[in-house]
């Protein structure tokens, strides 16, 4: 198989990562043709011993930091928040926040790309992760029945500095609260005290509101139908405390709004 059959189903991924990281499409696309352009030279390999993706990812480290890490862009010239708030955090955080939260990489991956070892990528994903929560701050609602884990939750939110505007126990208590006060962020359960159902809440909710969404449910089968549209952010019962942290990071930073809601 030849190198660029090798390679061609992992390109748009890097990509996508590439503008991400830099702020700029074409600044981005810049940096994945100067990589193929040496693999296709034999000035740069792929390591054997890592898969096909990983190996492409870090070879494009490895241009970047070679050329001088020169792929800032000029924030005034950014489209999207999420872009601006990405460049204000330090580059190999970035990187680490990125190739995790964005490109799905697992830290030992990340570690990988990046050429340095485990702890550094926790630390590195921990301070983009830090920044992150401190910009992004919101109002939270809790979808929630059961009522030790709905304070679990809200102790998590509280934790990253959120507010909690309401624990919604019901499909209709959900509405209601949404009603009094609009929510930043919305944290669901599917299964509800009533019988009603936190995914018909959420319909309800999202067809007033543009708003990010976490489903925590013990029933992900419920949602992972294979039909589209599926929710983005979907945690599984029980969960670990770091993983509501970043899927909370990750959900109000990629979403197109960010702004603490008024009252």
């Amino acid at each position: 198989m030849s190198l660029l059959a090798r390679l061609a189903p992992h390109l748009p991924y890097v990509r996508r990562y590439a503008r991400a990281l830099t702020g700029d499409q074409t600044t981005g696309d810049h940096y994945v043709r100067v990589a193929l352009e040496a693999l296709a030279a034999g000035e740069r390999s792929l390591d054997a011993a890592l898969s096909p993706r990983v190996a492409l990812y870090r070879v494009f480290h490895a241009i970047w930091l070679s050329s001088g890490a020169q792929l800032e862009a000029r924030r005034d010239d950014l489209s999207d928040d999420a872009s601006q708030r990405l460049l204000r955090i330090a580059p190999r955080s970035r990187q680490a926040f990125l190739l995790t939260a964005l490109e799905g990489f697992t830290p030992t991956e990340a570690a990988q790309i990046l050429d340095c070892d485990f702890g550094e990528v926790e630390r590195l994903i921990a301070d983009a992760q830090s920044e992150i929560d401190a910009e992004l701050a919101t109002e939270v609602l809790i979808i929630e029945d059961e009522p030790v884990i709905a304070a679990d939750i809200e102790a998590l939110v509280r934790e990253l500095g959120h507010d909690v505007i309401d624990i919604a126990a019901t499909r209709g208590e959900a509405v209601d609260a949404v009603a009094r006060k609009t929510p930043g962020l919305v944290l669901a359960d599917i299964q509800l005290a009533d019988g009603s159902s936190g995914i018909d809440a959420v319909k309800d909710i999202l067809a007033r509101l543009d708003v990010p969404v976490i489903f925590i449910t013990a029933f992900p089968e419920r949602l992972l139908t294979g039909e589209r549209p599926e929710p983005t952010f979907l945690i599984t019962k029980p969960f670990q405390p770091e993983t509501v942290k970043a899927a909370i990071g990750q959900a109000l930073f990629f979403h197109p709004r960010r702004t603490r809601q008024a009252a």
